[in-house]
């Protein structure tokens, strides 16, 4: 049941993501202080108090945290989380429901993910090899027996891994993708190596205070640009949640394994003496040898966030004060529904984005199709909402069934207008999930 608040919250961030997140502290009574760079008009309708500014200046939002007199605070992006915010707010007694610089290494640093997984003999890890020069980076590359994926040690915004047969079709695409890694800087000049992992991707998100640990719907996300999985990686354009917590692909067993997996890297951080408060994502591959690990990243999930926050019944808030108090307790429910969201994104987004177009959304039209729309990267320009370079609008559709939300998604869909914009209408249809059934079948031998 959702409970009344009187709990002065910071948010930070403003994307879909975050205003999901309002949205579900509203829900519970919280007073809203949201730090945000863009004008997102989700946001701003639902808060007492906004504070544009950059979203990892520290020293402006310790201060506007201060003057507001915040209790607790919710860091939605990663950036703020890699410059220190939950350290520094902390610092000035405000209590995070997210983690400090050192636990968000998980995220921040692959190599440091990858490592402590190998020091305390976590299921689920890969083969990998670190490396901080290029010429080490391509000799390896040239050796190796099996497929990689090649990735940025650090930050790219979710748009920084290449894996060969996918977006490298050789060596010397890999080399030369290497090369671009270091030549310009990109996730610090640093390149993580991986073998590549054979099966179909899935997300486990969990809340926890640093020892406990609970369980959010499972959600597939799409990251690939165009329809029919092809395209550039993106940050990702959709993302779909079954009613009964699981996916079709995923058997309760795979879950608990991913679950276990979770559960240890919390543990393990704990007993690194960096503890992990906040929302944790897992991502994995389910393959022929059970769910291996792709990414384990210190925040909510954007679009899976939309899903499991559009379904979730219980307190936010209250969920929040455990997670920042160290305080786990009772349990968290979610209404048994399943979800499609669809992003709405600018032309050329994945390569180069068109911003700047006139976009309307009608809200109540949306919620009167069993739907919901949270704002993205749209700004305010004389008086009009314009697009900005990233992802515009998630659109969740919400059903009995995924037949009935992805309807209900699409219907919504209707009721939002820009000419320069497009989606991934087969995200959350019967045919693309079916091909990612048929895909872990014949993975499985089945």
């Amino acid at each position: 049941m959702i409970q009344v608040s009187n709990m002065k919250i910071l948010t930070i961030g403003g994307g879909a993501r975050e205003h999901a997140a309002v949205c579900a502290l509203a829900r519970g009574g919280a007073e809203i202080y949201a730090v945000m760079k863009n004008a997102n008009p989700g946001i701003e309708e639902l808060a007492k108090k906004v504070l544009l500014a950059d979203e990892s200046d520290i020293d402006k939002i310790c201060d506007f945290a201060i003057n507001n007199f915040i209790e607790f605070a919710f860091v939605g992006p990663e950036a703020p989380l890699a410059a220190g915010v939950v350290d520094a707010l902390a610092n000035v007694g405000v209590k995070c429901a997210s983690p400090t610089k050192a636990a968000a290494r998980i995220e921040t640093s692959k190599t440091f993910m990858r490592n402590l997984v190998q020091k305390y003999s976590i299921e689920g890890n890969i083969a990998f090899a670190s490396f901080d020069n290029e010429t080490d980076a391509i000799e390896y590359v040239r050796n190796v027996k099996y497929p990689v994926a090649i990735k940025p040690v650090g930050l790219t915004g979710g748009k920084g891994v290449k894996v060969q047969g996918d977006q490298l079709k050789d060596v010397e695409d890999t080399i030369a993708y290497i090369d671009e890694i270091f030549q310009n800087n990109v996730g610090g000049g640093k390149v993580i190596i991986e073998e590549k992992a054979v099966g179909e991707e899935f997300t486990q998100m969990v809340f926890t205070d640093g020892k406990d640990i609970i369980p959010m719907p499972l959600v597939q996300d799409h990251k690939r640009a165009y329809e029919g999985d092809t395209g550039p990686n993106t940050g990702g354009m959709g993302s779909y949640s079954d009613a009964d917590g699981l996916l079709p692909f995923v058997t309760a067993e795979d879950r608990q394994k991913a679950l276990d997996i979770v559960r240890s890297i919390v543990k393990a951080l704990a007993d690194e003496g960096c503890p992990y408060k906040g929302t944790m994502y897992g991502q994995f591959m389910l393959t022929k040898d059970g769910p291996k690990i792709i990414e384990i990243n210190a925040r909510f999930g954007d679009p899976e966030a939309m899903n499991v926050l559009t379904a979730l019944k219980s307190d936010f808030t209250e969920i929040v004060r455990w997670m920042a108090t160290g305080k786990m307790r009772g349990e968290v429910e979610f209404a048994p529904k399943a979800t499609v969201c669809k992003y709405l994104v600018p032309r050329g987004y994945g390569v180069k984005s068109e911003p700047g177009h006139t976009i309307a959304v009608d809200v109540d039209a949306i919620d009167n199709v069993g739907a919901v729309a949270y704002f993205g990267s749209v700004d305010k320009r004389d008086g009009k909402l314009v697009t900005g370079t990233s992802r515009s609008v998630g659109i969740v559709g919400i059903g009995e069934n995924l037949a009935e939300a992805n309807d209900n998604c699409e219907k919504a869909l209707n009721y939002v207008r820009c000419d320069a914009s497009y989606v991934r209408h087969d995200i959350g249809t019967a045919e693309l999930i079916q091909k990612r059934v048929d895909h872990m079948n014949q993975i499985r031998g089945q």
